[in-house]
């Protein structure tokens, strides 16, 4: 079976249980999400795996039973790009070669609230900023990773409210 190209891949973080609907439509039509942590709760998970296969890490503020279950890093693939999310990038660990080495193509974290996409040694880092509650003056966001044929990727965020 072959693949359907572009990859629409949500990715968010920091919703701090708050789904906003804002967010909901910002999602609609994704193949995958991923989510860089601060959850805050369980139904948030329940919620967003409902629109699409859902790969989410813990974050500093994910706590009980259901926050244990989630790992602190992770790698996915998703349309033959390898993908590691961690909520905070000072906790990304086992690259000792490098990622570019190990064949990663993008990471993905949150923590910061902050929206950021830069290159780093032919890697993709991606903080899609947060989707929940507004921290100082910083933008509610969320990005979306495009993986197009040949491994063409391209990242955007969007405000999703001003």
């Amino acid at each position: 079976m072959s693949r359907q190209y572009p990859l629409r891949v949500a990715l968010v973080s920091d919703t701090h249980n708050l789904v906003r609907p804002e967010l909901l439509r910002f999602l609609d039509g994704s193949d995958a999400i991923i989510h860089a942590g601060d959850i805050c709760e369980q139904g948030v998970l329940d919620q967003l795996a409902q629109i699409a296969p859902l790969t989410a890490v813990r974050g500093n503020n994910d706590r009980g039973a259901w926050a244990e279950a989630l790992p602190v890093q992770t790698v996915v693939e998703i349309g033959g790009i390898a993908v590691a999310v961690v909520h905070e990038l000072r906790d990304l660990r086992g690259f000792g070669d490098g990622l570019a080495a190990q064949g990663i193509a993008v990471v993905v974290s949150g923590h910061s609230h902050k929206p950021e996409h830069d290159m780093r040694d032919g890697v993709h880092y991606v903080n899609p900023g947060s989707a929940g509650p507004r921290r100082f003056k910083l933008p509610i966001s969320a990005a979306m990773l495009t993986i197009g044929n040949e491994g063409l990727l391209h990242v955007e965020h969007t405000r999703l409210i001003d």
